[in-house]
């Protein structure tokens, strides 16, 4: 017997997800309960768990059962190619996860603090003052411009500049529903007409793989850097495969961590007594970050493409159908967090690491770059803290809709800023 779920057309439950996936979600969830069936259109159903339970059994199919990469492959391999860890599996997944643990490990990244905390600020002294405006958008510059000078370590102002105007465009190309639901087949028709979206994000592409490439051939000339391309080139992996990583890390970190300081920052304005904490007080905005990620979790799911039959919560899941949790719903498991609809940074301030704690995914497959993320987000927010004070125009909460591959603010966080001190006179 397989899990329940709606009964209507898998093209329907398909615009349902993407007009509104959180409303459509907490209907499922009250009507069938943990776990449910959902069916999209070209695609194999999905399995769904709402309970820190269920979604550990599904993590352990990562030890056979279960592909994560293959789950990925369909809506990511036209963005990160064939060579990504978002999108292998077995033993090509194990040999890059390896490579890429390195560069990207606590110790490894905490190097990156200051050039951080230099580019936050850079970019937060161009913000208006005075008037309203989109903080997530700000948050995306902040990001990009650390993906470019930090992952892909480029200095040269006239790449730099073309990164900047080409990335945005290629993600929200390569992400928007009508190049991620196109089908296969219809791939090389739609790519002969010029404008057409997935002709558009395929131009976008040659372009950033054009800089990409060059850049890694002229830093196999120059060896050296602290930079994660330099550390890249050091190990065994190929122009293609390094390429493909860079792009991984750009998805993973750019549109994603961003999301996250919009959504850090639409929670703090309407929490004065959390705000007035975070500017010098480490552990507690480290506690503060993580408690916004369980209750506005970025990404909603981490599902396995199960390639032998799972049983699940009593339910007989067949090969070739998808499997996952749905984030928002675990992190609001009573079982797992206490008080879950409340927010409260003390919960991770008292030792409470859950493995329900799932904004990075779970089990083999967590990010890589989970910790880049999460130092990201506590530099940032500190710098924003320390020389603007922001209010949010309406105190009403933000509702969460889809945005490419994350949920975000359906405003986008809108703030006004003023400045802390005295702007300088000459």
């Amino acid at each position: 017997m397989i899990p329940p779920g709606p009964r209507m057309p898998s093209i329907v439950q398909t615009a349902r997800f993407v007009a509104d996936a959180e409303r459509a979600f907490e209907s499922y969830h009250r009507r069938y309960g943990p776990i449910f069936t959902v069916r999209y259109a070209g695609f194999p159903p999905e399995v769904y768990v709402t309970t820190a339970e269920l979604a550990a059994e599904v993590y352990r199919t990562d030890q056979g059962g279960g592909q994560a990469g293959a789950a990925r492959k369909d809506f990511l391999e036209h963005l990160v190619g064939a060579h990504s860890v978002l999108t292998l599996d077995g033993d090509p997944w194990w040999r890059h996860r390896k490579t890429l643990n390195p560069p990207l490990r606590a110790k490894q990244v905490a190097g990156y603090h200051d050039d951080i905390a230099a580019i936050a600020a850079e970019r937060i002294a161009t913000w208006p003052l005075g008037r309203p405006f989109a903080l997530r958008e700000r948050m995306q510059e902040i990001t990009l411009e650390i993906i470019i000078r930090l992952i892909f370590g480029i200095r040269d102002a006239g790449r730099t500049g073309r990164l900047r105007e080409l990335l945005p465009g290629l993600l929200a190309t390569g992400g928007s529903t009508q190049v991620v639901l196109l089908p296969e087949r219809l791939r090389p028709l739609a790519a002969r007409v010029p404008y057409l979206p997935y002709a558009r994000f395929l131009r976008l592409r040659a372009e950033v793989d054009a800089i990409l490439f060059g850049e890694i051939r002229r830093r196999r000339a120059a060896p050296g850097g602290t930079d994660v391309l330099g550390r890249l080139l050091e190990t065994e992996l190929d122009d293609q495969e390094i390429r493909d990583e860079l792009i991984t890390m750009l998805i993973a970190g750019h549109e994603t961590t961003a999301t996250g300081l919009a959504w850090a920052f639409e929670r703090f304005l309407r929490m004065p007594e959390v705000l007035e904490r975070l500017p010098d007080d480490e552990p507690y905005l480290d506690a503060a970050v993580k408690e916004v990620l369980r209750v506005r979790p970025v990404v909603y799911e981490a599902p396995r493409l199960l390639d032998a039959p799972l049983r699940l919560g009593g339910y007989e899941i067949p090969a070739g159908w998808y499997a996952g949790p749905y984030i928002p719903l675990v992190h609001r498991d009573p079982a797992a967090f206490s008080e879950p609809g409340r927010f409260r940074p003390e919960r991770f301030l008292e030792g409470h690491q859950s493995r329900a704690w799932m904004p990075f995914g779970g089990g083999r497959r967590f990010c890589v770059g989970a910790q880049l993320a999460l130092l990201e987000m506590r530099v940032i927010i500190r710098e924003v803290l320390h020389r603007l004070e922001l209010t949010a125009p309406d105190q009403a909460p933000e509702a969460r809709r889809l945005q490419n591959v994350t949920l975000a603010p359906a405003k986008q966080t809108r703030v006004t800023a003023r400045a802390r001190t005295p702007a300088r006179t000459a």
